[in-house]
C-alpha cells in the first residue's frame, strides 16, 4: 500500500473542525504541531506588541488512494481556496518509507478504501 502525508496549516481556532472533517473523510490518527505564522505583510502592533496568529500543523498519514478525499473535504469545509481571506494551507507529499504504524489503523484504512471503491 502506498502512503501520502497530508499537511494542513490552519488557525488554532479551526483545529477541531479540520480533524473532525478529516476523520469523517476516512483519516485515522493525526499529529499536531503548534506554531506561529510570519507572512509577507506586517502584523498589527498593539502597544508595541506584534499580534501573531497561532496556527496548528496537522499531519495525517493516509493511503494514497484515500488522501485526495480527505484533502478535498478539509479544503471545502475550511474554505482554503478562498483568495480573499486565506484560512490556511493544505498540501500533500509522497511517503516512501514508513515503520511503526498500528495494525488497527491499517485495518481501518483497508475498510475505508473498500468503501470508496
Amino acid at each position: 500500500m502506498k502512503f501520502t502525508v497530508l499537511a494542513a496549516l490552519i488557525p488554532n481556532s479551526q483545529e477541531e473542525l479540520a480533524i473532525e472533517t478529516a476523520k469523517k473523510a476516512g483519516a485515522g490518527s493525526v499529529t499536531i504541531l503548534n506554531g506561529k505564522t510570519i507572512g509577507l505583510k506586517e502584523k498589527k502592533v498593539f502597544f508595541g506588541l506584534t499580534l501573531e496568529e497561532n496556527v496548528s500543523l496537522l499531519l495525517f498519514i493516509l493511503p494514497q488512494k484515500l488522501s485526495m478525499n480527505v484533502f478535498k473535504a478539509i479544503r471545502k469545509k475550511l474554505d482554503l481556496c478562498n483568495k480573499e481571506n486565506s484560512n490556511g494551507l493544505i498540501f500533500t507529499f509522497p511517503l516512501t518509507h514508513i515503520s511503526g504504524m498500528e495494525s488497527e489503523e491499517l485495518g481501518l484504512f483497508e475498510k475505508e478504501l473498500l468503501d470508496v471503491l
